[in-house]
């Protein structure tokens, strides 16, 4: 069975690449689980000064594999609310490592992919990345997706990505904050080893201190966002809307 999740190693910095091409890195429940094993393990790892996270292929992660999700019945509340437990515990783990994380943003990022990539630190990326929060196209509430967002976009900007299910290539990524940095397609992973191992000279103390302080400045936004997206997205299961939806377009994909 191949590995959905690799953790390779170059030299101080750990690179966690998700491994579906074939889905554009749509992940799972078992990916996320692996996930959060990976980092947690390098977070207590003495020889990792950083973490860059990326996808195989042409995408870096499109979100939620549809497939998935599509089966949960509408009187689960508990389903809903387990997958929602399930992208607070990733983006915790992310958020709570102690050495800096550099998303290297090699092509499609989009749902829960997209609020992946801007739980990291810093995000690298180049022009023909595809970037955004199409959540709503497929009849789920962007919730947390709002929050992810929030900081960087401001209201009318978050607003505008969360209801139009609108994407932007790199260069409007970068325009408005998305990614921090672009560099050519080829690129794109050197780069990010290279930001994070710039970061990771520098004092280990300091840097986890700050990240601890700019973490506190939204945790408590990020607790109330999951917080009502268990409530929410138990709703909008329960209307069967967002079943019907990822129905018709995993069928639309199978034509």
């Amino acid at each position: 069975m191949c590995e959905t999740v690799l953790l390779d190693r170059r030299d101080e910095i750990a690179v966690l690449t998700l491994n579906r091409p074939e889905k554009l890195n749509a992940w799972t429940h078992a990916m996320r689980e692996r996930l959060i094993g990976h980092l947690r393990e390098l977070d207590e790892d003495p020889t990792c000064r950083g973490v860059v996270l990326t996808g195989a292929g042409r995408a870096f992660c499109a979100g939620q594999d549809l497939a998935e999700t599509a089966a949960i019945r509408p009187d689960d509340h508990a389903a809903a609310e387990a997958w929602i437990d399930d992208f607070d515990r990733l983006y915790r783990a992310v958020r709570e490592l102690r050495k800096p994380t550099v998303a290297a943003v090699n092509g499609v990022v989009a749902g829960s992919g997209f609020q992946y990539a801007l739980v990291a630190d810093l995000r690298i990326g180049h022009a023909g990345v595809t970037m955004g929060q199409p959540e709503v196209a497929s009849g789920i509430p962007s919730i947390t997706g709002i929050w992810a967002m929030w900081d960087i976009l401001g209201r009318a900007k978050t607003a505008e990505f969360a209801l139009t299910a609108q994407l932007v290539d790199g260069v409007e990524a970068h325009r408005l904050g998305l990614l921090t940095r672009l560099v050519a397609e080829d690129e794109v992973l050197d780069a990010a080893v290279a930001q994070a191992r710039a970061i990771a000279a520098l004092p280990p103390g300091a840097v986890a201190l700050t990240k601890a302080r700019l973490r506190e400045l939204d945790d408590d936004a990020l607790a109330q966002a999951v917080t009502a997206a268990k409530k929410i997205h138990a709703e909008a299961y329960a209307t069967g809307e967002p079943q019907r939806e990822m129905a018709r377009f995993l069928a639309a994909k199978k034509r």
